[in-house]
């Protein structure tokens, strides 16, 4: 199975920006489970991690399928958490508190990037076709 780019490709540049950053939070993720939690090389991954996490919230606003709300779905509201779970991270591990911004930031991988990614591979949608056709 070869992926055909030609889909993406010739979408709006929020779902170019919006899947480039998501390949690469989920790179990062990769990435930060290979380092010692706390450690420098985590804190900078973290920050890069933070940037691609607010850029696939914030370009999501700029994709809409006609959703019940000003075209906004259910989907939107992922979006919001995520924007929030951040600041609510980041205030954490401020404080010291460290299980609280892990929880946090362990429930944006699984619910920010692995769920919401496994419906992009619902037929119909973009990353459908570029993976698996149609």
């Amino acid at each position: 199975m070869t992926p055909n780019l030609h889909p993406l490709l010739n979408t709006t540049l929020a779902i170019q920006v919006h899947t480039a950053s998501a390949l690469l939070a989920i790179i990062v993720t990769l990435l930060i489970f290979t380092r010692p939690r706390g450690s420098r090389a985590h804190r900078m991954l973290g920050w890069i991690w933070v940037g691609a996490m607010l850029t696939v919230a914030v370009t999501s606003f700029g994709i809409t399928h006609g959703g019940p709300v000003l075209g906004y779905g259910w989907i939107h509201l992922l979006s919001v958490w995520v924007v929030a779970g951040i600041i609510y991270a980041l205030v954490q591990i401020r404080r010291g508190r460290t299980a609280r911004h892990r929880g946090m930031m362990l429930g944006m991988v699984w619910g920010g990037l692995v769920i919401a990614g496994l419906f992009t591979l619902s037929p119909g949608r973009i990353m459908h076709a570029v993976l698996i056709g149609g």
